[in-house]
């Protein structure tokens, strides 16, 4: 999740304020250097806990780039975003993947946590990937919902946005931008998405790991995004490829060791039997 971002607060969040992004979305980051690296690490991460015969569930699916990723790999998705123009997009992919059968695209947004009880019981999984998350002030209702949902044993992979980003607090103080460079750590930042302004919160790994431990162990967090730009200076991979290639590969073996701190943090969770 992007946006230019105001210091001033919004008053609401709307999810259909993501229509706007639909169309560039996958030029401006899924098919970009950076994207593709960003993404790749994820997909491993999916790859190790979801196997083909499994039905997971995706939260904010975006364009649907990652539900048609597992698809072709023999696994179910339902398929969720708040946004509309998402959710149709997340079909058009599949059908011209010739995956449909395998993905229902489905309207709910991550605010509708009271709506989840009309979903289908006993996933295998679930995930949210690149920041959906950030759109939530408070993780525990969702944590409630999704153990619901998740049967024991199941893995839920969660990649939000985290609050240290050093790439973006050099970036902003160097170009004078002191608000901008610290908005992380005063919540909620304000992103402009389209004409509406959006409250964004930026969870710390510490505090997740706490709101989803009563019904989910977490197994290990990483970093994604630490040595890698953050998505809006994606323009800076296209110019260099085999610098932030290598970066990459650096970061890939590092980051596990640091942690929460980066664009994007990793965690990877699994339902416990208590």
């Amino acid at each position: 999740m992007a946006g230019n971002t105001d210091p001033s607060p919004p008053l609401r969040i709307n999810p259909a304020a993501f229509d706007a992004f639909t169309a560039d979305y996958d030029v401006a980051f899924t098919h970009s250097n950076l994207g593709q690296m960003l993404r790749q690490r994820v997909w491993r991460v999916l790859a190790a806990c979801f196997q083909a015969g499994q039905t997971v569930l995706e939260l904010a699916c975006g364009t649907g780039e990652d539900a048609v990723w597992l698809a072709q790999r023999g696994i179910a998705v339902v398929a969720t975003d708040g946004s509309a123009e998402m959710v149709q997009a997340t079909a058009v992919k599949a059908q011209q993947a010739d995956v449909a059968s395998l993905i229902t695209p489905l309207q709910l947004s991550l605010q509708d946590v009271g709506q989840f009880g009309k979903l289908r019981h006993s996933y295998d999984g679930a995930f949210s990937n690149f920041g959906g998350l950030n759109t939530l002030d408070d993780w525990r209702p969702l944590a409630a919902a999704l153990a619901q949902q998740i049967r024991p044993g199941g893995y839920l992979i969660l990649v939000p946005m985290g609050p240290v980003c050093p790439w973006e607090i050099g970036w902003h103080f160097v170009h004078g931008e002191w608000g901008t460079a610290v908005r992380r750590l005063r919540q909620p930042a304000a992103a402009r998405i389209g004409a509406d302004l959006i409250p964004v919160w930026y969870p710390s790994a510490r505090r997740l790991r706490r709101d989803f431990a009563p019904w989910f162990d977490c197994l290990r967090v990483e970093s994604l995004g630490l040595w890698l730009p953050p998505s809006y200076l994606a323009h800076w991979v296209d110019r260099r490829p085999r610098l932030f290639a290598t970066l990459n590969r650096l970061e890939s073996k590092t980051a596990r060791w640091s942690g929460g701190w980066g664009d994007h943090v990793v965690m990877v969770f699994k339902h416990a039997t208590r």
